[in-house]
Formats: C-alpha cells, structure tokens, sequence
C-alpha cells in the first residue's frame, strides 16, 4: 500500500505550482527580510533574482543560485547561494549587492528622492542557474522597503535661508534631534533622516549646497546656526540633545561646527567617510563632545583611515581621547551609507559650482562593504541611543 501512497503524493506534488513568499514583506529598509520559495521538485537547481527600477527609470537586479533541498524548498536567509552576484549563506544578498542590468548607462547610483513612497522590488524564482532574464519566473512577489514608517512626519523647511526637510518620529515625544549633512554632491538628500525618525530621533536633512549655486554656501555658518535653532526650538525636540552626523565633505562641516560655533553645542557627533582640511588642526582640539568616526580602509576618495588619525592624535594632545569612538571597516569603502543600500565602487559626481560630471572611484569590495553598512548603522544608532537618550534618564512617549 505504501508504494501506491508515494506516487499519489508525487502527482500532487507536481500539480503544486512552486510558491514564492517574502515576510515581512513590506518593511523599513534597515530591517531583513526572509525569502522562502516551497513546492520545488527536490534538488532542483533554481536562481532567485530581484529587480528594482529605480525613480530615473534605471533597472537594478541582484540574483543567486540556489538547489532546492529534500523537501522542495529554497530559503534565502538559511541556503547557500552557488553562484550570482552574491555567494554564499546572505539573507540581504538580493538587496545589497544589487547592481544596473546589463546595458545601463554608466556610473549610476542607487539613492532614494521620494521618501513617502516605498522601494518596490519584485523578487523571483527562474528555473536553473544558466542567464534567466528572458524566462518567465516560476513565482514572483513584491517587497515594500521604506524610509518611512507609519506615523513619521515629512515637512519642508524653507524659512530664514535654510533649505531643508524635517522629519518627526510618530508619537508626542519628547524627542533627541539630528541634523544630517551629506557631502559635496549637492542637493537634498533625505534618506538618512527619514530612517532616522523612524528610529526615534527628529531629524533635519540639511540642504547647505545647491548644485546650481556658483560658490557655495555651505561655509556661512548663519546657516547652520539657523538649522540647528529651527530644530531646537520644536515643541517636540528635546533642545539640550541634538546631535549631527555628517559624511565626507559633511565631516568637515560637521567637526567645524562642534569646535568653533558656540551656539552650536552638539550633544555628539558622527562622522562617516572623513575628510581632511588645513584648518582642522587648529581647531579639532576645541570639540567637548563624544565623537563616533566610520571609516572604510578601501577608501579611494579620501584618506580617511590617516583623517581619523590625526583626529584622535589632536584630541588625545587636548586630554580628551575618551571622547572618541573610532570604527575602521576592512575592505569597506567611501559611501557608508545605511544598510543593504547597494555599493558603488565608482559612481557619477556633479562637481560643485560648474555643472560637470565626473566619475568618482568610491572604493570597496561589496561584500565586506554591504557588512560595514549593516554594522555601522548598529552602531550609530546605540551610540545616539546612549548619549540622546542616555542618563539622565529621558523617556519619549513612542
């Protein structure tokens, strides 16, 4: 009787289509995800792909190759991708090593401009290991991936010269701020913010360089002072805890900010990629708050690895090396950005004050980089967590 029950099971089995599921499927873009396809024919050779187009109407897609193990099942987060544009055992791999489709146009990177809308990414499961762009998938889902959560509120700032958006947690707070400065690239970049809300703190991408300005205007501090008075003074902040993070060029302005503006007293700082200037030296010593530097040792942009050096070397020689939290990542390169963010060895560049572009070798290798992504933004968030929510104690009502 048993021979005759094995068949019955394997014509239902096969009468099964393969199914393809994604929990949670919609969720922020710092949280993992699980990809789980079922009713496979045991080891069945299959490649999962992703593929995402992007708000300039580029594709991106990242696959691995998988075998379907006894039971006919593939899952991301706990199978061995063979081969693809990641290897091995990457629950985020289908995010974070995604790259243009083949016959893109060049130096393209991925960055988010709408943040109220989601990333939609369609994941799917193709027969074989061989180039499955022109198969049809054999089951598909869509992924919702958010810099917002529900609740966050989005206001643009424009008032007394700052250019700007503000981004408020849900909940009465009170809340920890941030002002988020980006590099040299110009415009407005809200990303960082958005999340950043979503994790609790109110946060103000600052947009301090217009790419069509001829000088920029990122050197008056009337701006950031300003800035940092529009955030202080919100029914909701906390004033006395506000920090600011910036990347590359955003180092600069942040360090200057924290040594040489007295009505600018961060409660800490993070900076993410640093770069280097003469008048640093001079003042870097002035800094009395606690200070978190990232830094990839493949930089190719800046040296920041030496940068963060000579930080520490100006600190330790005004007695205050204690204050200085210092993350080198091994293989990582410039654009620490937040987590499963695809990397970009070189990217496209507008070079400030003309209206050039140029290609810019970032650096890092994509997998170590993808790991000092996931990492760092960890550590970001308990280092803000310990020193703006820290002792004494301060309770937002989230």
């Amino acid at each position: 009787g048993e021979a005759v029950i094995e068949t019955l099971s394997q014509t239902d089995r096969s009468a099964v289509p393969p199914l393809l599921s994604v929990h949670p499927s919609r969720a922020l873009v710092d949280e993992k995800f699980s990809v789980l396809v079922e009713n496979l024919p045991p080891g069945c050779p299959v490649t999962i792909r992703s593929l995402y187009q992007s708000e300039d109407k580029d594709f991106w897609e990242a696959y691995g190759h998988y075998v379907s193990n006894h039971q006919g099942t593939v899952s991301v987060s706990e199978d061995i991708s063979l081969g693809g544009t990641y290897t091995g055992k990457e629950a985020m791999g289908l995010l974070w090593s995604m790259r243009p489709i083949p016959g893109s146009r060049k130096g393209l990177r991925l960055r988010k401009k709408d943040t109220c809308a989601p990333m939609l990414v369609t994941i799917s499961v193709y027969s074989g290991h061989e180039d499955v762009r022109d198969q049809a998938p054999l089951a598909s889902a869509l992924v919702e991936r958010w810099y917002m959560a529900p609740g966050v509120q989005r206001i643009e700032i424009t008032e007394k010269g700052v250019r700007g958006t503000l981004f408020l947690p849900p909940g009465p707070g009170p809340f920890p701020a941030m002002l988020d400065l980006w590099g040299g690239g110009g415009g407005l970049q809200e990303y960082r913010a958005a999340l950043l809300a979503c994790r609790g703190f109110i946060s103000l991408a600052l947009e301090y360089f217009n790419t069509n300005d001829a000088k920029p205007k990122g050197l008056d501090m009337k701006c950031f002072e300003t800035a940092f008075e529009i955030i202080r003074s919100h029914p909701q902040a906390v004033p006395d805890r506000v920090g600011i993070i910036g990347l590359s060029y955003g180092t600069l302005m942040t360090l200057s900010l924290a040594a040489e503006c007295p009505t600018i007293k961060p409660s800490c700082i993070v900076c993410i990629g640093n770069a280097h200037s003469k008048f640093l030296e001079e003042k870097v010593g002035n800094i009395d708050c606690p200070m978190l530097l990232i830094n990839g040792t493949d930089d190719q942009n800046w040296p920041t690895v030496e940068v963060a050096s000579d930080i520490i070397k100006m600190m330790r020689e005004a007695g205050k090396e204690s204050l200085v939290t210092r993350l080198d990542y091994p293989d990582a390169g410039h654009l620490i950005e937040p987590p499963f963010s695809p990397h970009f060895r070189a990217a496209n560049f507008m070079l400030h004050g003309t209206k050039k572009k140029v290609m810019v070798l970032w650096g890092g290798k994509t997998k170590p980089h993808a790991d000092a992504q996931e990492d760092s933004w960890k550590k970001i968030l308990s280092f803000l967590q310990l020193h703006l929510y820290g002792a004494p104690s301060l309770k937002a009502k989230i």
